[in-house]
């Protein structure tokens, strides 16, 4: 089922699961999804099915609505891709979308399969789990019952977010997205956006320090 995970600045506020065909948000209360800022406008976009994709529509607002960082009137939405609004973050996921080709442009037979990524666990695992498959298009690192990734709070009072960032796949690659803004390390330095995720990568969440790797 499509999601949109919600944060503002850097904390993780909700999810929102797309269980319907369409759905608005603003400031105001009859929004489906309400966003209680006076940056916000009153009925500021909307987010909407069509022919399988799903899309983010702007309605006029004040402040407009972002892309991955492009403001747009109008755009579909890809898992992963971020949806700016004022200080909020709505991250898009969809763990049963297909990753499939144009139905005009099928898939030929030989086109070879794309590596299948996976992470193994470098230091302080969680539990005894050495590696990780990354089969889904969406695959949480946290601590709550969403993520399929657990790691180690570190800290001396062993605190952390409940998801703290999510591994999504997309046609050309895997893509590490922050979910508590630079709570995650990605190479030693804290993830504060998006990254194409490449072999041998470093991801470090509290404790825990992961490797990424595209199987052989």
């Amino acid at each position: 089922m499509p999601k949109l995970m919600i944060k503002f600045e850097a904390a993780f506020i909700k999810e929102v699961k797309l269980d319907k065909p369409s759905f608005t948000l603003g400031r105001k209360a009859d929004n489906d999804i309400v966003l209680d800022n006076p940056a916000v406008s009153g009925h500021h976009c909307k987010f909407y099915e069509s022919g399988g994709t799903w899309f983010v529509e702007d309605l006029n607002s004040t402040n407009g609505t972002f892309v991955n960082a492009k403001k747009v009137l109008k755009s579909g939405l890809k898992p992963g891709d971020s949806v700016a609004i004022v200080k909020y973050t709505l991250v898009f996921t969809d763990e049963n979308a297909a990753l499939s080709a144009p139905k005009e442009e099928p898939l030929p037979a030989q086109r070879p399969k794309a590596p299948q990524g996976a992470l193994e666990v470098l230091e302080n695992p969680a539990d005894e789990r050495k590696d990780f498959e990354l089969t889904a298009l969406s695959t949480y690192i946290g601590r709550s019952s969403q993520a399929t990734v657990p790691y180690k709070s570190g800290g001396l009072f062993g605190g952390g977010p409940e998801l703290a960032a999510v591994i999504t796949l997309r046609p050309e690659g895997y893509y590490l997205n922050p979910i508590k803004e630079g709570y995650a390390k990605y190479n030693g330095n804290p993830l504060t956006e998006k990254v194409q995720l490449k072999d041998d990568d470093t991801i470090e969440v509290g404790a825990t320090r992961f490797r990424f790797f595209l199987k052989k």
